[in-house]
């Protein structure tokens, strides 16, 4: 346990349990040196304890980089709720685990993120104040996480080819989210050709009546001949299986933890396919919950959110100059914000 401390700089881990409202939960604090910790809360199904533990510590290290480069003053933190095979009453297990949030006075602020809904961060908000993006606090990020990522697609093809037009661009959305819908959206009404998947048969069909899109069942996502992989949904899904696959020269989604390991990043250098870190270009939502929890006007949120795809051009530059893979320039500058606040 105290090893993944050591190897993530975590600074705190946190497990609850609630048997009553089917409650088992982990918040992971990683760094409050520039604010209080701020990251989504997650609740899906896990294999093993283990696995559930391995996913917040690197989510919880991934936001305090995010919030370092998205210049927002927040450390970085996350939550994970293990997924009960059937939940008895929904309500009850946000409001439990809002209580579980307001234990730690502040230190960790909440918001939606896989699995949850802004319908339950209205459940958690009845336990506790620190919570961002409830049904009318105006603070849902997905819209928000989509611009961001699109700005970063049109950085990443500005840098590729010299132009960040996006007609007659071929993009592979992986994953029909909040996110990855309302991203779909934005690039077809640019003028790319889509080619999508997702688990939900229902939001492919969505996609093809109103985008125009072509739907592939999800293990053929991969090597779908695109310009753009966008991977929307879960993370670790660029590995030494789906690497090989990929016909791709931009990787650029809104997933986190996209890289099952690091190595896979300097993979991606060495085939000559631009990868945008993840955690730099989906840094809107976290934009969005950090901001609108200061009432700053969504036209200066929207602003700040396009600067995504001027930080992705550094890094795009250092990388090819440094001969450097994208995530290791990422990374490094991360490092430097944070560190300086020490």
């Amino acid at each position: 346990m105290f090893e993944k401390f050591e190897h993530a700089n975590l600074s705190e881990l946190h497990f609850h349990v609630d048997e009553s409202t089917q409650l088992q939960s982990i918040i992971a604090i990683h760094s409050t040196t520039r604010g209080p910790a701020l990251g989504g809360c997650r609740c899906v199904e896990y294999a093993s304890d283990d696995d559930a533990i391995n996913d917040v510590v690197r989510l919880a290290k991934g936001m305090s980089y995010k919030a370092a480069l998205a210049d927002v003053p927040q450390g970085g933190g996350k939550a994970v709720i293990i997924k009960p095979p059937t939940i008895n009453d929904r309500n009850a297990l946000y409001q439990s685990f809002g209580k579980f949030v307001d234990s730690l006075g502040g230190r960790y602020i909440t918001a939606v993120d896989s699995g949850t809904l802004l319908s339950d961060m209205d459940q958690v908000h009845l336990a506790t104040q620190y919570v961002s993006g409830c049904t009318d606090d105006g603070c849902d990020p997905s819209p928000i996480t989509a611009l961001g990522v699109f700005c970063g697609i049109k950085a990443a093809l500005r840098h590729q080819r010299g132009t960040s037009s996006l007609e007659n661009i071929h993009i592979a959305i992986q994953g029909l989210g909040n996110v990855g819908f309302a991203l779909a959206e934005l690039l077809h009404k640019a003028g790319a050709s889509l080619t999508v998947s997702d688990l939900d048969i229902r939001k492919q069909q969505l996609c093809e009546q109103r985008f125009n899109a072509t739907s592939v069942a999800p293990e053929e996502i991969y090597h779908v001949p695109c310009d753009v992989f966008s991977p929307c949904g879960l993370g670790a899904i660029l590995n030494d299986n789906t690497i090989p696959q990929l016909t791709c020269d931009i990787i650029a989604g809104s997933a986190n933890n996209q890289l099952l390991e690091l190595r896979h990043g300097d993979a991606l250098h060495k085939k000559n396919i631009l990868y945008a870190p993840d955690y730099v270009i989906n840094a809107g939502g976290l934009i969005q919950v950090s901001l609108g929890l200061k009432h700053i006007n969504q036209q200066d949120i929207f602003k700040k959110t396009t600067h995504i795809g001027n930080t992705l051009q550094r890094i795009f530059e250092r990388s090819k100059t440094d001969n450097v893979s994208t995530h290791i320039i990422a990374d490094g500058l991360a490092e430097d914000i944070l560190q300086l606040k020490h």
